[in-house]
């Protein structure tokens, strides 16, 4: 079973500026909670037990935010705000531990992954990409079904969901015989980065979640730079598929793109009208402000 997740946040977030000047756009909370902690949870309910970071020297804040911070907790402590000492202390479970590298130069997705590599060891491993997050379906969460279906048959998985035809230039789309039904894997031939409209193979675009073998560890480390003068993820995997299967697995759930500022902005509209405590009164802030 998988157990190791190496989640990338060591990039500058361009998109996101002028707030990720001082602030990592990994920690600009949608509604309540930091982006961050959205990605982590589900990788926790997939059956995560090992959150590694590959981060940078500004983004000490994300460190910070996992970690304890006991002047805190006993200031609520001696006040008696035990709901608000309890919302801090179990951010993360006890069983789950989150541990950081740094990534010393910008040099791409694979370069990140490779830098965990001396922690990742010998294991398969899953990488969620911080900047999109992934709202279950009603039933098992989709990375968690990715996990069983590589446990299964040991390919890679790389999740994928369907875009409009009009918009497959945007992403990098996947080269599949025919598109397999949501929560279903299929073996496919390859990726075309950000296709040509009406050259796309599918409309199945890469979604940010992989469940990858131990073996990606050592493409890696063979592949030279590629796209942006970087060492690529896709070139790594693309390696991979020359000895071994790889499939893609359509999502069930939904995704927002908190990387992009319209694509925070939908994320903090779900996850807002659906919040425990405030969705209530969220949705009749939204009514209200209706034209």
């Amino acid at each position: 079973m998988i157990k190791k997740a190496i989640l990338p946040v060591a990039g500058l977030g361009t998109r996101f500026l002028p707030a990720s000047k001082s602030i990592p756009k990994e920690m600009v909370t949608v509604v309540d909670r930091p982006a961050i902690e959205y990605v982590i949870k589900e990788a926790i309910a997939a059956g995560i037990e090992q959150i590694i970071l590959v981060t940078h020297s500004s983004k000490a804040s994300i460190e910070n935010y996992f970690d304890r911070n006991f002047e805190l907790e006993a200031t609520l402590e001696n006040k008696k705000k035990y709901d608000l000492l309890k919302l801090i202390t179990e951010i993360v479970p006890a069983h789950v531990s989150i541990v950081s590298v740094r990534q010393p130069q910008p040099l791409g997705l694979g370069h990140a992954v490779l830098c965990a590599k001396d922690i990742v060891g010998h294991e398969a491993f899953a990488v969620l990409l911080p900047d999109v997050l992934v709202k279950d379906s009603a039933e098992k969460n989709d990375l968690a079904k990715m996990i069983e279906r590589f446990s299964q048959n040991q390919a890679a998985q790389i999740m994928v969901e369907a875009v409009p035809d009009d918009m497959v230039d945007q992403y990098g789309i996947v080269d599949v015989q025919e598109s397999p039904a949501e929560g279903q894997s299929i073996v496919m031939q390859g990726i075309v980065e950000k296709p040509a409209v009406g050259t796309a193979p599918s409309n199945l675009s890469v979604v940010g979640r992989y469940v990858l073998p131990a073996k990606i560890m050592q493409l890696l480390e063979q592949t030279p730079k590629g796209a942006g003068n970087e060492i690529q993820l896709t070139d790594a995997i693309a390696m991979l598929q020359q000895t071994e299967a790889v499939e893609a697995y359509r999502m069930k759930g939904q995704t927002f793109d908190c990387g992009s500022k319209i694509g925070y902005l939908k994320a903090v509209l779900h996850y807002g009208v659906e919040h425990a405590t405030l969705g209530a009164d969220f949705k009749q802030l939204i009514k209200e402000l209706e034209i």
